[in-house]
């Protein structure tokens, strides 16, 4: 029961950097030129890169291959993502402002499920790996 509720969690974690991740990969779209205003060289390469990474890493959460990595990867991804792409401090306009600040907080919140999987993923459930008595 318990590992079925902790694929279910890492599904729901993972879901949003695979989907989100494919479509950068897939198309760059606006991203780039985001990427571009920060100095990153190449940034259309630098943005499908960050969303194949999403992609591998959140596939590897998801199915439990590597939790640890997988999730300390997505935080290294993140961190810049969420500085860079929603700086609601910058923002004038109150409601632009607004949702700038949501996206970093959501962000943030991402990040502090990925550090909760990272300090704990690799660590098998200690009920479930313990022999029943019979």
């Amino acid at each position: 029961m318990l590992s079925a509720v902790r694929f279910l969690a890492r599904s729901l974690l993972s879901l949003a950097f695979i989907v989100l991740g494919w479509d950068a990969a897939r198309e760059p779209g606006g991203r780039v030129k985001v990427v571009a205003e920060l100095g990153v060289p190449q940034p259309e390469l630098a943005v499908r890169a960050n969303g194949s990474l999403m992609v591998a890493a959140g596939a590897m959460l998801m199915l439990g291959i590597r939790p640890r990595l997988a999730a300390l990867s997505l935080v290294a991804s993140m961190v810049p993502t969420t500085l860079a792409g929603h700086p609601f401090w910058q923002v004038s306009d109150p409601q632009q402002r607004k949702g700038q600040r949501i996206h970093f907080l959501k962000n943030l919140s991402m990040i502090g499920g990925l550090l909760t999987v990272a300090l704990s993923g690799d660590r098998p459930c200690i009920p479930c790996s313990q022999p029943r008595e019979t």
